[in-house]
């Protein structure tokens, strides 16, 4: 059985185990499996590798898209670039295991928003590994980026130094922290959703559920909405292409 899976905390809200369970199906590949490994820290990371032999391939997600790099062999560029990670292929040649990282997110990202009139402007909330992928995408389409903060370091705003004017720059807005994510639905980012209007877009990574709250703070003033659906899809088949390689040479 060819082994692949899901490394996170808490995955309750995950979609990867379904969608990779019926595209197994779909495609009879019934010598594959995908399993979801919640784990409170990366302590027992070299145990969990152990106690499964057969795993070719895993992604990561909250918290560990940052913390998971010290831990593998090697990185592909771009996920070097961003610094995270949400894909690693597991090569094995006897007793040797190597971990190459590889970030799908990039890809995920990039076809959810392909053929969307972009913005001079965005506000990326939240900090994370998805944030950076988002923020690489972004840049690469010229689009100039803020980040916004619980903390705010260097050049980063806080939730309260998004006002009106802000939300008049910045016409996109991508939430890529987990807050309104399955089980708590009724959360939603701290901002002034009274001055949205129908040149706004709004992004929600999470997709569980399928309408955030702060989604649905933006469908009813107007503005175009698009929750994360589409990019974990994308980025799992991008996963797929990765630990099935026909090649080592794949970064």
């Amino acid at each position: 059985m060819r082994q692949y899976g899901l490394i996170g905390r808490t995955l309750g809200h995950s979609f990867s185990k379904l969608f990779f369970e019926q595209k197994f199906k779909k495609e009879n590949r019934f010598d594959c499996c995908y399993d979801l490994f919640e784990l409170p820290t990366l302590d027992d990371f070299s145990d969990f590798l152990l106690k499964n032999p057969d795993l070719q391939g895993f992604n990561a997600t909250i918290p560990y898209k940052r913390s998971i790099i010290p831990l593998l062999d090697d990185l592909d560029v771009e996920a070097a670039q961003v610094g995270a990670v949400n894909t690693v292929r597991v090569f094995r040649e006897d007793q040797n295991v190597r971990l190459v990282g590889f970030n799908t997110d990039i890809e995920g990202f990039r076809q959810s928003i392909a053929g969307k009139p972009l913005p001079e402007r965005a506000l990326i909330l939240g900090t994370g590994g998805a944030s950076a992928a988002v923020k690489h995408v972004l840049q690469q389409l010229n689009v100039t980026c803020q980040m916004v903060s619980r903390s705010p370091q260097k050049d980063m705003l806080s939730y309260a130094q998004v006002d009106p004017e802000c939300l008049k720059k910045h016409l996109w807005i991508v939430n890529c922290t987990p807050v309104g994510m399955f089980p708590n639905v009724n959360d939603k980012p701290v901002l002034p959703y009274e001055c949205l209007t129908e040149r706004h877009f709004l992004f929600d990574l999470v997709y569980n559920p399928e309408e955030t709250c702060f989604l649905k703070e933006g469908r009813m003033r107007g503005a175009q909405v698009q929750n994360g659906l589409p990019m974990l899809y994308a980025q799992a088949e991008a996963a797929w292409k990765i630990w099935n390689s026909p090649t080592r040479t794949i970064y």
